[in-house]
C-alpha cells in the first residue's frame, strides 16, 4: 500500500493491525458522498460503520480510543449489519439504536433505510467491512437479525456503562458485561451477536457486550474495508 493512499489519522490503525489480517484489501474513497458510497459497497451481510458528529457520538469515540494505546480518540460511533436491496429499491439495514423521532419511539434493534446515513455533516465518515461470509453464513446472520427484531430486543444503555468502566479500569472483557441485561444489546453488540450465530467470532477474547464498533474496525477478520474518509474539525 502505497504511504500516500493512506488517510490521515489512520496510520497507528494500520500499523497496529495489519499484520494480523491476511489477505487484507482496502479501499479509501474521499470525494464521493455518503449515498455514492454505500451504494457503491453495500452488499447483505457486510458491517457498517459510522463516525458520527453529535455529542453523543463524539462521547463514544472518546471512551472507545481505550481499546488502542496508541489512539487517543476511536474513530467509530455506531454499527450495523446490511440487510440487502428491497423491493422499494433501498439498502434496509438492522441495528441497535436509540431513535426518537416526534411520535414514536424505537429504543433497541430495529430495520431501518441506510438513507439515515447520507447526510455528510451528521454522519462525515463511513465504513463497510466485509468479512468473506458464504451465503450460507449470510442467510444465519439475516435470520437472527429478523428474530431480534420480531423479539424486540431493547437497546442496553447499562451495558454501554458497563463497557466504558470496564475500558477505563482495564478490566478483561472476555466475560458477560456485568450491567448485562436479557434481550438487551448495543450496536457493535448486535453484530458481535449475530455473526457468532454464523460461526464467525469478529471480536476475540472480548464478550458480546462488551465490544466497540472500534474493534469491529480492527478484527483480524476483515477480507476488504472500505473506508470513506473526510476531514473533521475534532480529530
Amino acid at each position: 500500500m502505497k504511504e500516500d493512499l493512506i488517510p490521515e489519522g489512520l496510520e497507528d490503525f494500520l500499523g497496529e493491525d495489519a499484520d494480523k489480517r491476511p489477505g487484507f484489501l482496502e479501499h479509501f474513497e474521499d470525494k464521493a458522498s455518503n449515498q455514492e458510497f454505500i451504494e457503491r459497497y453495500a452488499l447483505a451481510g457486510r458491517v457498517g460503520l459510522v463516525q458520527g458528529a453529535s455529542i453523543i457520538d463524539q462521547v463514544i469515540q472518546t471512551a472507545t480510543g481505550k481499546v488502542s494505546a496508541r489512539q487517543r480518540r476511536g474513530e467509530w460511533s455506531h454499527a450495523w449489519v446490511f440487510q440487502g436491496r428491497r423491493r422499494d429499491g433501498h439498502h434496509w439495514i438492522v441495528e441497535s439504536d436509540l431513535d426518537a423521532g416526534l411520535k414514536h419511539r424505537r429504543l433497541g434493534v430495529q430495520e431501518n433505510r441506510v438513507t439515515k446515513f447520507f447526510c455528510e455533516k451528521e454522519c462525515p465518515r463511513l465504513a463497510i467491512l466485509d468479512f468473506g461470509l458464504t451465503a450460507e453464513q449470510v442467510e444465519v446472520v439475516l435470520t437472527e437479525c429478523l428474530e431480534l427484531v420480531a423479539n424486540q430486543a431493547t437497546y442496553s444503555l447499562m451495558e454501554i456503562l458497563g463497557t466504558a468502566l470496564a475500558l477505563q479500569t482495564g478490566r478483561s472483557r472476555n466475560r458477560k458485561n456485568l450491567l448485562a441485561k436479557k434481550s438487551s444489546m448495543y450496536c457493535s453488540g448486535l453484530v458481535q451477536h449475530v455473526f457468532a450465530k454464523a460461526g464467525v467470532d469478529l471480536i476475540p477474547n472480548v464478550h458480546s457486550s462488551l465490544g466497540t464498533p472500534e474493534e469491529l474496525a480492527r478484527s483480524p477478520l476483515i477480507r476488504q474495508a472500505y473506508w470513506q474518509r473526510r476531514a473533521v474539525p475534532w480529530r
